[in-house]
């Protein structure tokens, strides 16, 4: 293919080069226009806990409003209390699951059993029709088989990869938080607090930065000023969390409320030693984006660069062949 024949191909589709060259320049616009675009993400968080905090209280307040709530609440209950799957062992396990996800409502486990009761046969129930009585496209029988099996159980795992998801955003939140609550905790220590005011006050101060870590740490103020026993109260903060990191604090706060060793030390020590962790993360983070980086630069960079470099070579030395 000669030049002459590539410009003729070009100035025949004309329009579509004209309609792909503006599609380039809009997006690129956008995505400048979103690069520029300022927002305080502090604001944005506030604004979240806001808007909890209104519902929250309009749940105390007004709780007969959401009667339509309530009886649906009262069928899941009624259909899982006659099953009897809250008496199973599977139930305190998926309590704890639930928990550590910060879904903590009274009506969370009861969801959670109704939804993986409903779940396979809702999903079962939608790939039967769209493959056999309403076909979305043509399929062999044992593919139809293989789909509505797979639908099935997704439906039957979905809530739990659902709760491990959320778990697992948590607690990636409550690692990236502790050292901050770290360093108001010996500050607050060190002021001659309690650790019950100074839980509730690090939760107070925290909570627009790190709202999850905030919340295990008023509970656990509140089950300090209730239960007896006041390790119990730290233990399910460990349960809640299940990170190595509140666990090593919890720790130095029981050998502090056991021995009387000072808190604020020990927490100071924790403190930089969690701090110096996540920068070793960071820089090991670092160190992998070579790596990262190689394949999308193989595949993306090198070739039209080639194609840049050799393409007019391969050109003029294609023109000679045709003359000679």
């Amino acid at each position: 293919m000669t030049a002459d024949m590539i410009f003729e191909l070009l100035q025949a589709n004309e329009t579509l080069i004209m309609v792909s060259s503006a599609v380039s320049v809009l997006t690129c616009a956008f995505f400048v226009y979103r690069t520029l675009l300022y927002r305080d993400p502090l604001a944005d968080r506030l604004a979240g806990i806001a808007v909890r905090q209104r519902s929250l209280k309009a749940d105390l307040v007004a709780p007969r409003s959401r009667r339509g709530k309530l009886e649906a609440i009262g069928l899941m209950r009624g259909l899982v209390q006659k099953l009897k799957l809250l008496k199973t062992t599977e139930a305190k396990k998926a309590a704890l699951q639930l928990s550590q996800a910060g879904y903590r409502g009274k009506d969370a486990l009861i969801i959670y059993f109704f939804l993986k009761l409903a779940l396979p046969f809702v999903f079962g129930g939608l790939a039967v029709l769209f493959l056999y009585i309403v076909p979305v496209m043509p399929m062999a029988s044992g593919s139809k088989a293989l789909v509505a099996m797979s639908a099935v159980v997704l439906g039957a795992f979905l809530p739990n990869v659902l709760v491990k998801n959320a778990t697992t955003k948590r607690q990636k939140a409550i690692r990236k938080g502790t050292p901050d609550a770290l360093d108001l905790l010996v500050i607050c220590a060190e002021a001659g607090q309690s650790l019950d005011a100074a839980l509730k006050r690090v939760a107070k101060e925290i909570g627009s930065f790190t709202p999850e870590i905030a919340e295990e740490l008023a509970l656990t103020s509140v089950e300090l000023g209730l239960l007896p026993d006041r390790k119990r109260a730290l233990d399910n903060l460990v349960a809640r969390a299940n990170i190595p990191e509140l666990k090593n604090v919890v720790n130095a706060l029981a050998q502090t409320e056991k021995y009387g060793t000072p808190l604020a030390h020990s927490l100071r020590v924790l403190s930089a030693e969690y701090r110096q962790e996540r920068f070793m993360k960071a820089e090991e983070k670092a160190a992998r984006l070579p790596a990262i980086m190689t394949v999308p630069m193989i595949i993306f960079i090198l070739p039209p660069l080639f194609i840049v470099l050799l393409g007019p070579a391969i050109l003029n030395i294609i023109d000679l062949l045709i003359k000679m």
